[in-house]
């Protein structure tokens, strides 16, 4: 079975800061590149910290997916990249408002630094609905 590799753009979401898609979708599969904690309508890290920042990744991985046909429902594996594992009590509350059950497996790891100064990038892997 032959499958193509299709590159996912959403304008709900902030626009590639690189040489990157916000994810590709290959087969039932969908990658999502890491999501900032940031405004798509200006391009900046939101104010209010770990959990504004958090809330904010997740709704524009929410809206990367809505456009490749999945949803954070059908995510089955996320990575989260922080700067201050110190945070991690906080971002977790946040992410764990996004489900409700059926937790898909997660690795969180502590970075030096993040594109524009953010706090938290989380990148998943989602099957399509």
């Amino acid at each position: 079975m032959s499958h193509v590799k299709q590159a996912i753009a959403s304008d709900k979401a902030p626009a590639a800061i690189g040489p990157y898609s916000q994810a590709q979708r290959f087969g039932p599969f969908v990658y999502a590149a890491g999501q900032l904690g940031l405004d798509p309508a200006t391009g900046a890290i939101v104010a209010g910290g770990i959990e504004a920042e958090t809330r904010q990744a997740w709704a524009n991985l929410a809206a990367v997916l809505a456009a490749a046909g999945s949803s954070v429902a059908q995510v089955i594996k996320t990575t989260v990249f922080m700067t201050d594992l110190s945070e991690f009590a906080a971002m977790n509350k946040v992410y764990a408002e996004q489900f409700t059950g059926n937790y898909p497996a997660r690795s969180t790891v502590q970075v030096a630094a993040l594109p524009k100064g953010g706090r938290v990038e989380i990148e998943v892997i989602a099957v399509v609905e």
